[in-house]
């Protein structure tokens, strides 16, 4: 009965599948290749069932049902011969593995207990949505499955007009070698839409129950203004069950062969991976760092120890800042290597980290890039106090080390010129942090809180903004207590045409002023984005760095509307008032004057296929708008598309160097037959820069993805273009290739 096991002839599915968003790619079951236990009975149900005594045949008609261990078969007549042991069944042949298989058949004979036999006009439906169709299947010696004019696919909607599978892969004839695992196939031809576009003689692989095994993987084909024409032939080494290296050596037209090799291994607690990529240059055509032998090795592992503790590494090391970007191997500005440590437990938080920070752009001096040995942080939640409420004690602790300071000298387009930031630079910080919140009858929450925070900072070399060419050094510490309360009291009012919640909210805090940050550099609090959803936040820093002293109230306003058809209205109101002490902010952040800036926000769904969404801050006075962005978003039948505009005024001592405001839009119109047009841009209104286009169309269906298109970036500094054309294509089961070719 194992004759259903027959599955073999899922193609190339041991090369990797990369999915495409609407390709259905379902996790392949593998067949049963072994027979019911010796001395299995076969039990049969059927409307008739008659036995010749002499003849020693039993016959059965009608609905049968035969159950043979954990298979299944229904047909319409089987006939069993004792003193042959032919075992034979015709008439709407269905059989069910315990995996999920089924095998349709119009005629079956087995014999020599189902060790062999032969299926006619056989259908086989697999758990991964492929169907195989053959003329004749034929079982020999229990392992070896031999079909013959087979077809498989997995597109059971995509089909041409002509009915013909989008794609299809056909064989004379396909062996299936159920114990080594193997399929040999004769004359297999790869046809899309019934037409014949590649094929081979013979063609062997492993069967889909192997997960990995040495043999080369799809090609792909890559254009670059670096390397010209470049062929990836990748080669995947399987050394052992943990073990196993990919080739991946680009053959170009201008600089000759591109190493790219990789070793992984797995381990009982993780697994690492080891990277190397490398080549002796024909031509020198990248920039400022050309070598005759460029490289770079990337590593990675992860690592789990008990149920708390994960640790592992990151690194990158390059011989040069442009070459993995000129190759197409990573497009990054910075390389992290990072070597840590984290464990979660329960209601506790610890991470101990090794950071070195690389330049991976020759834009960028990596002699001001840091290095922090360590960098600490962590978090221990105790809920229920004898005080109730919620206790967190936190800690963040650093060392950064580099080998010239950040003098603030405006370098356009760099985030971090205005940033202060010497060679060396330790601090350690502890907090903890008290909540608990009250009801009143009327819903009104209100939470008091209060947070106790010391710091201890070294500093050395530190540029003077004030003095250029001079630099402070420090050691000091500082104790920080901060307390406040939140209020808020939710209105709700049922309409007929949905719920209405309105809520004012009030929060006041007191802090202990941050006092004189010039003598101690900024790492961590860089950047400051002060909207609707920092608004009430009790430090609203991004870092530790720099701290939100002096006392303040916030007041804001919310209101939710939502429909009973499922649409709803959301929008916010609110603003700060620093009302004592030492205001800890400056021009560009909204928050420098005693009134800040107000912000605001509104989002409008009134359908899921529409979203209109605008949120904003503006000067109390109405005097100016510093930030904007509005979004809008549609999608309906065939047609999606979103429009983005933002409008974002300098903040240069918050890292925003310059002015940002562009619009961006992005369209897609499906067309019949699976095909669509896609498209977008965005331009940089500031300096009149299309600085993202793309356009291109796409086949995508329920077993094939095709893409083709043209993208292409403009810098609105350095004004480099960089225009690309990509095709792709991915056929489920089988795999995923492509090319792309720049200019």
């Amino acid at each position: 009965m194992c004759v259903v096991l027959a599955a073999g002839l899922i193609l190339l599915a041991g090369f990797g599948i990369q999915t495409a968003h609407a390709i259905e790619n379902k996790t392949f079951i593998a067949p049963i290749t072994s027979s019911p236990p010796a001395g299995t009975r076969a039990l049969v149900d059927a409307d008739i069932f008659t036995y010749d005594v002499k003849r020693k045949i039993g016959t059965a008609r009608g609905t049968v049902q035969v159950k043979y261990g954990p298979y299944t078969l229904t047909a319409s007549r089987v006939t069993i011969n004792e003193k042959t042991g032919e075992f034979s069944a015709d008439g709407s042949i269905v059989i069910t593995e315990p995996n999920g298989n089924v095998l349709e058949a119009d005629t079956m004979v087995m014999r020599n207990k189902f060790r062999d036999g032969i299926l006619n006009h056989i259908k086989m439906l697999l758990t991964n949505n492929g169907t195989i169709l053959a003329n004749r299947l034929r079982r020999v010696d229990g392992t070896t499955f031999i079909y013959e004019r087979a077809h498989y696919t997995v597109c059971k909607t995509c089909r041409t007009k002509s009915g013909n599978p989008i794609w299809e892969i056909v064989s004379e004839q396909t062996t299936h070698d159920s114990k080594g695992h193997n399929l040999y196939h004769v004359q297999p031809r790869f046809k899309l839409g019934g037409v014949t576009v590649a094929g081979l003689p013979r063609l062997n692989m492993p069967d889909p129950s192997v997960t990995r095994r040495t043999g080369f993987l799809l090609p792909d084909l890559a254009f670059s203004n670096v390397y010209g024409v470049g062929a990836v032939v990748p080669f995947f080494w399987a050394l052992s069950p943990s073990s196993d290296i990919t080739f991946r050596p680009i053959f170009s037209s201008e600089q000759g062969p591109i190493a790219d090799i990789e070793y992984r291994q797995a381990l009982e607690n993780g697994n690492f991976s080891i990277r190397g990529m490398g080549v002796h240059q024909f031509t020198a055509k990248t920039g400022e760092d050309d070598h005759e032998w460029r490289g770079a090795i990337t590593t990675k592992g992860r690592f789990k120890s008990g149920d708390d503790w994960t640790y592992g590494w990151d690194g990158t090391l390059n011989s040069d800042r442009k070459f993995l970007d000129s190759y197409g191997f990573d497009g990054r500005s910075y390389a992290t290597n990072d070597l840590f440590a984290t464990r979660i437990d329960d209601q506790n938080y610890f991470s101990a980290q090794l950071l070195n920070f690389g330049s991976l752009d020759t834009a960028i001096d990596p002699r001001t890039l840091p290095y922090a040995m360590p960098f600490i942080t962590g978090e221990t939640i105790v809920r229920d106090t004898p005080i109730g409420g919620q206790f967190n004690f936190s800690y963040n602790a650093y060392s950064i080390h580099r080998a010239i300071g950040w003098t603030p000298v405006p370098v356009p387009g760099n985030p971090q010129y205005s940033t202060v930031q010497g060679t060396d630079q330790t601090r350690a910080t502890t907090q903890m942090n008290w909540h608990k919140q009250f009801y009143g009858t009327a819903g009104t929450v209100v939470t008091p809180f209060a947070n106790l925070r010391g710091d201890m900072i070294t500093a050395e070399n530190v540029p003077d903004p004030l003095a250029p060419g001079t630099t402070n050094s420090t050691t000091f510490a500082r104790i920080l207590p901060e307390v406040g309360v939140d209020a808020r009291m939710p209105f709700v009012a049922d309409l007929p045409f949905g719920q209405s919640i309105i809520s004012p909210v009030f929060q006041i805090v007191s802090s202990a002023n941050e006092g004189d940050t010039s003598k101690f550099g900024n790492e961590d609090s860089i950047t400051l984005n002060y909207d609707h959803t920092s608004l009430f936040l009790a430090d609203r820093f991004t870092g530790l760095d720099r701290y939100e002293g002096g006392t303040r109230a916030d007041l804001g306003l919310t209101y939710s509307l939502f429909g009973r058809n499922g649409g709803f209205i959301r929008a916010s109101l609110g603003q700060s008032f620093h009302i004592a002490g030492q205001n800890s902010f400056v021009d560009g952040s909204g928050l420098a004057d005693n009134e800040s800036d107000m912000v605001g926000a509104f989002v409008f769904q009134p359908w899921n296929e529409l979203s209109l969404s605008y949120e904003a801050r503006w000067k109390d006075d109405f005097s100016a708008i510093n930030r904007q962005e509005a979004v809008a978003s549609l999608s309906f039948d065939r047609i999606s598309a979103s429009l983005s505009y933002l409008d974002f005024k300098a903040e240069p001592a918050y890292g925003l160097v310059t002015e940002q405001h562009w619009v961006s839009g992005d369209a897609k119109v499906g067309l019949n037959d699976g095909w669509s047009l896609f498209g977008g841009m965005t331009y940089d209104i500031r300096t009149n820069v299309l600085t993202r286009k793309v356009a291109g169309v796409e086949f995508d269906c329920q077993c094939m993805n095709f893409k083709l298109y043209y993208a292409g970036t403009e810098d609105t500094i350095s004004h480099a273009v960089d225009n690309r054309v990509i095709m792709s294509i991915e056929f489920a089961t089988i795999g995923k290739t492509g090319f792309v070719a720049g200019f």
